[in-house]
């Protein structure tokens, strides 16, 4: 048995929360958090939770909080996620301390309200994307600092970037920024282990079999490839003052019930 009742979830975010890239079959996305809705609804009397969505994608944490926190505390949830960072770490202006107060904004305005809030780390991307590698160290210093505002809020931690298989390249998608279906598969698994559902353990931390090692000119097509369909995009954007959140809306914005889909 869990320790209490869930009757409400809500999750805020960008668009890790939104779902990219676990596509549901009917031009959108499921991910992590519809999976964790529906491992709650499993875990409770005939599935009667409500679900509601409020995460785009692009969006920076400050945006996060100034658009989606007052939202979500009008749906007085007694369960949430609030996850965010990974927008802010990718732009120059990053600046960790603002990240983390307004992290800690929200999960204590969360919380101050009697919602049971959960978050996780960032996995290193380095292995992921090798690109990546000089913004190591803001994934690092971001998280030493929610875990530090996790444990001051009274949220629950999911520490996933401590995790090797967070970071293992078959359990991302295409354009290395997010998780494939197995890996929000994964995270959902792990929230709801978190969270103490029944029926949960550690096996979503499980490593997967070693990688088959590949040739030089395979790893450089590889690479040319992954910069042309996403890096070069994605740079256009942004030089353009452009999100691939703009006139976007969520998925969810009420809460409704879980609809409960095979595992």
């Amino acid at each position: 048995m869990i320790p209490r009742t869930y009757r409400r979830y809500v999750a805020i975010g960008d668009s890790t929360t939104e779902g990219l890239d676990d596509p549901d079959g009917r031009g959108g996305y499921r991910g992590w958090a519809d999976r964790f809705a529906e491992h709650v609804a499993r875990a409770q009397f005939g599935g009667v939770v409500e679900y509601a969505n409020l995460a785009i994608r692009g969006r920076t944490t400050a945006r996060i909080r100034a658009e989606q926190l007052q939202p979500a505390l009008d749906l007085r949830p007694d369960l949430a996620t609030v996850v965010a960072g990974m927008n802010d770490i990718l732009r120059k202006s990053f600046d960790l301390a603002a990240v983390a107060r307004d992290i800690h904004a929200m999960q204590h305005a969360l919380v101050a309200q009697g919602a049971t809030v959960l978050t996780f780390t960032l996995p290193d991307p380095a292995p992921v994307m090798p690109m990546a590698r000089p913004l190591r160290g803001r994934v690092l210093a971001l998280n030493d600092e929610i875990r530090k505002v996790t444990a001051d809020s009274g949220a629950i931690l999911l520490d996933l970037g401590a995790y090797p298989v967070a970071s293992d390249p078959r359990l991302w998608g295409d354009d290395r920024l997010h998780a494939n279906g197995a890996g929000h598969e994964r995270i959902g698994a792990a929230l709801a282990y978190t969270l103490g559902l029944p029926g949960f353990d550690d096996s979503w931390a499980a490593e997967l079999p070693p990688l088959s090692v590949r040739r030089r000119h395979q790893v450089v097509a590889a690479e040319l490839a992954w910069v042309r369909r996403h890096m070069l995009p994605w740079a256009g954007r942004h030089l353009l003052g452009r999100s691939s959140g703009d006139n976007r809306e969520c998925k969810r914005p009420a809460l409704a019930p879980v609809v409960l889909l095979d595992p």
